[in-house]
């Protein structure tokens, strides 16, 4: 279905209320983006307080934002392939130029935060843009699969969970690896930190992605979801989807018990020093994804359901200005977080308790709203959105608004 040309203002809230979660996933993750020393986990969640700030976001945030970005991401490609073909225009060339420009904008934000996503959409991109012109019972049949975790099963039959670059155990918090990584952290340079993420960074990050854990396959099964949906017109018409948006939220709260109980059974069964040597485990992992696909869905459903209350959607618009502009606040955040954490900063690493952490990604959240609503009363891009939009149609679009 094709979509207006005017942006849809839910899109770009629900596009900051993910971000808004994601900072606050990796501001009390202290930036790390990589495993810690067991000391670092001891040290900031030393109280009550900061076991409850973790539990929260294990439970609530922690996997369940980024996959709502991921899909907003497929949701994008869908509306700028399909505006692309209401003017006449192949726009998959000039998408997969984008995707280029990302990887060097997302390369370069990998410099300063090794967990950087940007570089994965990327990559991941490129395989979107022959699922344009798919049928649907293929995009959500290959997006089932992955979401059930056959790449995770094929990973793991041919490496048994091991590492997919280095010799060394991925669920190893105290290996030689990871004290050095995080020694950088806490005492290096920014060089020093910018050389160890330049490449061994991004390895690790290949096998956090690619190995048993599985994200990437994760991710673009939400890129096809995101797709699918952008076909829909679901966004278009979302008031008076009642009906619809009532069954996502019911068939998500279904899936999400039985993910639970496929996470109970696998893992009691395993014992309390569970491995991930074996496929019981990979079971266990898989129901984690399905729990947190399921509760992206929830928090879709329920968005939707309170924007189309008018008080509701007063205070979840505030968030659209911020979602506009989030290629810059993403990369900004991390920019911002890693000076106050990290050696080459402020220092603070693995000295800041989880609930000084979290309020500090509160504050930077609202400061963020408020100045991206702010800069967009004057100008009609965010600096990075507007960088990537000139190169991508090698155009200077105008940046400042004439009034």
């Amino acid at each position: 279905m094709s979509t207006s040309t005017e942006r849809i203002e839910i899109i770009d809230a629900l596009r900051g209320f993910a971000l808004a979660g994601i900072l606050i996933c990796h501001m009390v993750e202290q930036y790390i983006g990589a495993a810690a020393p067991a000391s670092f986990y001891e040290a900031v969640s030393a109280g009550v307080p900061d076991q409850v700030v973790d539990a929260f976001i294990g439970i609530f945030l922690r996997g369940k934002f980024i996959a709502l970005f991921s899909f907003l991401f497929g949701l994008s490609f869908f509306i700028q392939m399909d505006r692309g073909a209401q003017k006449g225009v192949a726009f998959g060339g000039r998408f997969l130029w984008r995707l280029v420009l990302l990887l060097l904008i997302g390369y370069v934000h990998s410099l300063f935060y090794r967990g950087d996503i940007l570089t994965i959409y990327a990559m991941l991109g490129i395989f979107l843009i022959p699922f344009y012109k798919m049928d649907n019972k293929w995009v959500l049949g290959i997006s089932a699969v992955l979401f059930l975790g056959l790449g995770r099963y094929i990973i793991f039959h041919f490496t048994g969970g091991d590492h997919l670059f280095f010799d060394v155990d991925p669920t190893d918090q105290d290996a030689p690896r990871v004290l050095e990584y995080y020694n950088t952290l806490k005492n290096g340079s920014l060089w020093d930190v910018f050389a160890t993420n330049a490449w061994e960074g991004h390895l690790d990050k290949m096998n956090a992605q690619y190995g048993v854990f599985g994200r990437g396959y994760f991710t673009f099964a939400f890129f096809l979801v995101g797709l699918f949906v952008g076909r829909s017109g679901f966004f278009s018409r979302f008031r008076e989807e009642k009906k619809l948006t009532k069954r996502i939220l019911i068939w998500a709260s279904v899936l999400l018990v039985v993910s639970i109980g496929i996470i109970a059974a696998a893992f009691m069964s395993l014992g309390p020093e569970a491995q991930l040597d074996n496929y019981i485990a990979m079971v266990g992992l898989s129901g984690m994804d399905m729990a947190n696909l399921a509760m992206t869905l929830i928090y879709i459903a329920l968005f939707v359901m309170l924007y189309r209350k008018a008080r509701p959607e007063k205070w979840l618009a505030q968030l659209a200005p911020y979602g506009r502009m989030a290629l810059t606040n993403y990369v900004l955040q991390s920019i911002v977080g890693t000076a106050l954490l990290f050696g080459w900063g402020l220092g603070y690493l693995g000295e800041l308790q989880n609930r000084y952490t979290f309020l500090i990604a509160i504050v930077v959240i609202i400061l963020q709203v408020w100045i991206s609503k702010l800069w967009l009363q004057y100008f009609h891009y965010g600096p990075l959105e507007w960088l990537w939009r000139s190169l991508t149609f090698f155009k200077v679009f105008p940046m400042r608004k004439k009034n």
